[in-house]
C-alpha cells in the first residue's frame, strides 16, 4: 500500500476489540490497493500489528484490512470515511457543462 499509516482513534479500536471478543460476524467497507472500494463480511480473528505498515484487521476467512483504510465498520463510519466522502462527491465539484 502506498499511503502512510495513520493511527486510528482509540474508541474505534475499542469497538473492533469488542466485536472480536463477542465473536460476532461483521461487515466492512474499505479502500484496497490503488483506492479501489471493497467490502467483506465474516468473523475477525485478530488485530495484527506490523511495525513498518500499521495495524490490520485479520478475518477468519482470509482478508486482511489495514485499520486506517476502513470506511464503514458494521454501519459505523471508520477512519477513512471522510476520505471516502470526498472521493464519492468528487463529481459534484465540476460544473457538468453548465458554465
Amino acid at each position: 500500500m502506498n499511503t502512510k499509516y495513520l493511527q486510528v482513534d482509540l474508541d474505534f479500536l475499542k469497538q473492533i476489540e469488542k466485536t472480536i471478543s463477542e465473536k460476532n460476524s461483521i461487515s466492512v467497507h474499505y479502500f484496497e490497493e490503488e483506492n479501489t472500494l471493497e467490502n467483506t463480511k465474516g468473523k475477525v480473528k485478530e488485530i495484527e500489528t506490523n511495525k513498518s505498515s500499521g495495524e490490520f484487521l485479520v478475518f477468519e476467512n482470509g482478508p486482511k484490512i489495514r485499520l486506517d483504510r476502513i470506511i464503514v465498520f458494521n454501519g459505523k463510519p471508520g477512519p477513512a470515511y471522510d476520505e471516502y466522502d470526498s472521493y464519492a462527491l468528487a463529481c459534484l465539484d465540476c460544473t457538468g457543462g453548465m458554465d
